[in-house]
């Protein structure tokens, strides 16, 4: 089983490069995050014509989350139980032959200090309740998005430059533990100890031509599918494409 996730910064402006990456890779599941429309919106008939499924969970020009499938989603959720119908659009959950998802967009954060900020920590919390309500740590659950969190200064370009900014800074990353441990793995890191891997990179400045980019893109998985994974890695090849996202997918292979 071949699961990826991508922050594809508008599912409509980057369909030719989400369905040729599709079409060349095949994973059995994609999470995506930031689509930026709403649900009636979505391309459901571009992604069945190449054989997937989709359940969305979008709202118009920001956020939203969708999961592409082979195979049937079950258990479907859209957000937080206790979440107001006017919450922001950031998860979604399924269940897809046996394996819990759970397709997040972390807010990012803005800047330390203001109301954003203390909103990204929030739902953060949030997110760490939901994962103790949801599943059992004995259960194959994965967890992946945009985590707008890089966790360790490996997964940063220049530790020094961003020092006590967003992305990095240490509150950031005590929540990000916290959600860890619940009983989750960093999928790529159990076959990738090495840095300057990144799965974001700046459109300006030519910060991807110069690798200046962050991991903040993530599978994490419990340790009943951690035994399953064979490989993981980040595909950096659509983001050499016309239009690309700023973002490119990050994929993990189980048997």
């Amino acid at each position: 089983m071949k699961i990826a996730t991508w922050n594809v910064n508008s599912v409509t402006a980057r369909l030719p490069v989400v369905s040729k990456w599709l079409e060349a890779e095949r994973p059995d599941v994609l999470c995506m995050q930031e689509t930026k429309c709403i649900d009636d919106k979505f391309p459901r008939e571009a992604f069945l014509e190449l054989g997937y499924s989709s359940e969305t969970f979008g709202q118009p020009t920001y956020n939203g989350v969708a999961i592409v499938s082979l195979a049937e989603c079950s258990e479907v959720l859209r957000g937080f139980p206790e979440d107001e119908p006017e919450a922001q659009a950031r998860m979604l959950a399924a269940k897809i032959e046996g394996v819990r998802i759970i397709n997040v967009y972390i807010p990012n954060g803005g800047e330390v200090g203001i109301d954003k900020y203390y909103f990204k920590l929030d739902w953060m919390k949030r997110l760490r309740s939901f994962l103790d309500s949801y599943a059992g740590a004995d259960e194959m659950v994965l967890l992946c998005g945009d985590f707008n969190v890089a966790p360790e200064d490996r997964d940063v370009h220049d530790p020094a430059l961003w020092e006590g900014h967003v992305h990095v800074s240490e509150p950031e990353r005590a929540a990000l533990e916290e959600i860890k441990a619940w009983g989750l793995v960093d999928a790529f890191r159990l076959h990738i100890e090495e840095d300057k891997h990144y799965s974001w990179w700046d459109y300006r400045a030519g910060a991807f031509r110069r690798n200046a980019g962050l991991r903040i893109d993530h599978i994490w998985v419990s340790k009943a599918l951690a035994v399953r994974c064979r490989a993981a890695w980040i595909d950096k090849e659509p983001r050499r494409w016309e239009r690309p996202s700023d973002h490119t997918p990050v994929v993990a292979e189980f048997d």
